[in-house]
Parts: C-alpha cells; structure tokens; sequence
C-alpha cells in the first residue's frame, strides 16, 4: 500500500509541475499584444471585403470563415485591407480559404 501510495503521489506531482510549465509556452504566449495596435478599428467592417482579427491572436481573417466565427464581438478588431491587418502584426490564417 505504501508503494502505490508513493506512485501515485509522484504521478500527480510530476504532471502537475509539468501542466504548470507549459502553461508559459501556450500558443501564441509571447506574440500576443497587451493592448490592440494605434492602427486597429473596433467600429465594424469598414466595407465588403474587411479583415477581422482579435486582439487576444496573431491571425486574421475574412469575415466569412470559420475562424472569425469564434472570435467575441469584444475581441474583434477590424481592417479595411489585408495590408493593414499585416501592417499591424497579424498574420494570415492558413485555414481561412481566400486570403
């Protein structure tokens, strides 16, 4: 009994150190502004053809793909070209069809 309750013990302490650790190097950890870039418009799409990103990713989008969808309203910032979005530091998603 004794054993097994060492085991299980070091088990848990082993994967929660190891949870912890990883929590620093999460997606997108290092690249993420604290706060949203001058240059960004939180008024909506601009015109047909906008870019969304959220300030919280490195990606943007076309209003139209999936990855947009998930993004909060309180999140979303907008741009009226690719070009600005670019411009801002945002990258294009590799999944968003179009860009």
């Amino acid at each position: 009994m004794l054993v097994i309750g060492v085991l299980v013990l070091s088990s848990s302490a082993s994967f929660t150190l190891g949870y912890l650790a990883g929590q620093g190097s999460g997606k997108g950890a290092a690249s993420a502004p604290d706060s949203p870039p001058a240059a960004l418009s939180e008024a909506g799409p601009a015109a047909s053809g906008a870019f969304v990103a959220s300030r919280n990713g490195t990606k943007y989008y076309l209003p139209t793909c999936a990855g947009a969808g998930r993004i909060s309203e309180a999140n979303k910032v907008w741009f009226a070209s690719a070009a600005a979005a670019a411009a801002a530091g945002y990258a294009p998603a590799a999944n968003c069809k179009g860009l």
